[in-house]
């Protein structure tokens, strides 16, 4: 049993380790270079200027058609960041990054196509029909 004195002589046996929590000797391609974040931030730009020229200069005539165009370059976007910034890959921390991001699209799906259900039956069900409309008091 060590004393308190021969713990401060030897205060932890891998005290001169220099790899901190979480960083493996397989783990240093996980963290990108100047050019992957050249690459993430030009792409970043072009993702937001392309959705903002479309906005302003109308080139897309039907709105709803606009919106979906926003949404899928937003999607994109989501991805790039994810990549170049959040260097998420099936590589880092042995794909358990990617295991939680789609554990966690998955509920959020759930819980978001559960709540627009739950709210269309319900404005559905619950809305007096307009041919009841005169039977109120």
């Amino acid at each position: 049993m060590m004393s308190a004195a021969d713990h401060h002589i030897h205060p932890h046996p891998h005290a001169d380790d220099h790899h901190a929590v979480g960083h493996h000797d397989g783990d240093h391609g996980s963290h990108g270079s100047m050019r992957d974040y050249l690459i993430g931030f030009f792409l970043s730009v072009i993702l937001t200027a392309i959705p903002f020229w479309l906005v302003m200069t109308g080139a897309i005539a039907d709105k709803q058609a606009t919106a979906l165009v926003i949404m899928a370059f937003a999607i994109v976007q989501i991805v790039v960041h994810m990549i170049y910034f959040l260097h998420m890959n099936t590589k880092a921390e042995n794909g358990w990054t990617v295991m939680a991001l789609i554990f966690t699209i998955i509920i959020v799906v759930i819980a978001l196509s559960g709540s627009l259900w739950v709210m269309y039956h319900l404005n559905h069900n619950m809305m007096p029909m307009s041919h009841d409309m005169g039977q109120l008091p």
